[in-house]
């Protein structure tokens, strides 16, 4: 696994050994971490139990309560293409791959998935079964609210950090495994979503924001930063994917130089701006040809590619064999499975 997407992992380990060395008993130490632990593994149980009572389909499925979806998967999958948006994961059985920018990050039943900007990726369901399916809580993020809990006089903003990622891994914490477990005890209560739906939002954004992955979320957030500035670029390359790159428009938008732009794309999303281009392009038209039923020329003339040729050379690299082959496999599994073969 790439080490830039490991960073969740080594902060945790390093509040570990920080606090072994902060002189407190040990003994003590180690009972208020094993209780946490205990806790959160308690709590984790909770959640799962209820995700599982109100999810009734395989995939991800919406709630009643606005940007909410769950995830259910009962069997590990083939490596898919997905297109993240900005968006809180929370998983709390099994475990998912995701791939981007040729890292690798890993999540398990004691992590979250946190991602601030949009991306392609690759994912994967590496461990599932009927008896312990994965589960996982899934909630949109709204920048404007993000902002709005930011620019609280009471929200003290550490300093901003440099080569914050667009996507992280982190260690999911009892107050925001309690936030969430709240946010789906609506589901049962329908007519208190209007009135704390959006109350209790605000709470897992702040339990995010507050926690060590925050800083992916306020950088992003917060107006003038660089990566404030290098999402606005990724933005605006997610919506015009099918035109010609020139790196110098991309620039402008971004209000930087070009090898700064490149820089802090890099840094963001582990991809320069056109890989990104290229992942999008190939993602949507893997889309289009497995759910519209388009041939490979035509889905490649729609993305911007003006030689099917090159782009099925492109598609068969990245994807691992020629489009239509690859459509009729994953054709083929739907039809086993009764899936739709595009993971979420």
């Amino acid at each position: 696994m790439s080490s830039v997407f490991c960073a969740c992992n080594n902060e945790f380990r390093g509040t570990l050994n920080l606090e072994e060395k902060s002189g407190f008993p040990m003994a003590k130490q180690k009972d208020a971490s094993e209780d946490s632990r205990a806790q959160a593994a308690e709590m984790r149980a909770e959640l799962a139990r209820k995700i599982a009572a109100h999810i009734h389909l395989e995939g991800k499925e919406a709630t009643g309560v606005q940007g909410l979806s769950l995830y259910r998967k009962a069997a590990p999958s083939e490596c898919t293409s997905a297109a993240y948006e900005p968006e809180l994961i929370v998983f709390v059985q099994g475990e998912k791959r995701i791939s981007v920018g040729g890292a690798t990050l890993v999540c398990d039943a004691s992590t979250f998935l946190l991602t601030s900007i949009d991306m392609p990726v690759i994912s994967q369901v590496t461990k599932a079964s009927r008896e312990e399916p994965i589960l996982a809580l899934m909630l949109k993020l709204e920048m404007p609210t993000v902002r709005e809990i930011l620019s609280q006089e009471e929200f003290h903003v550490p300093e901003a950090a440099s080569g914050t990622r667009g996507m992280a891994v982190g260690v999911t914490s009892v107050e925001l495994l309690g936030a969430c477990s709240r946010l789906l005890d609506l589901l049962d209560a329908p007519q208190d979503i209007p009135f704390l739906s959006n109350l209790i939002q605000r709470e897992v954004i702040y339990r995010l924001l507050r926690g060590a992955q925050g800083k992916h979320l306020r950088s992003i957030a917060t107006l003038g930063e660089q990566s404030n500035r290098t999402a606005r670029a990724v933005a605006w390359l997610k919506e015009n994917y099918a035109k010609p790159l020139r790196v110098e428009d991309l620039a402008s938008v971004a209000q930087m130089g070009v090898s700064t732009l490149h820089h802090h794309f890099r840094s963001l999303t582990a991809m320069s701006p056109l890989q990104y281009q290229k992942q999008l392009r190939l993602h949507t038209a893997r889309v289009r040809m497995l759910m519209d039923g388009l041939d490979a020329a035509s889905a490649a003339f729609e993305v911007g590619y003006e030689s099917p040729t090159q782009f099925s050379r492109e598609y068969r690299r990245f994807f691992g064999q020629p489009p239509m082959r690859d459509i009729k496999v994953r054709r083929g599994a739907s039809a086993v499975t009764g899936l739709d073969s595009l993971e979420a």
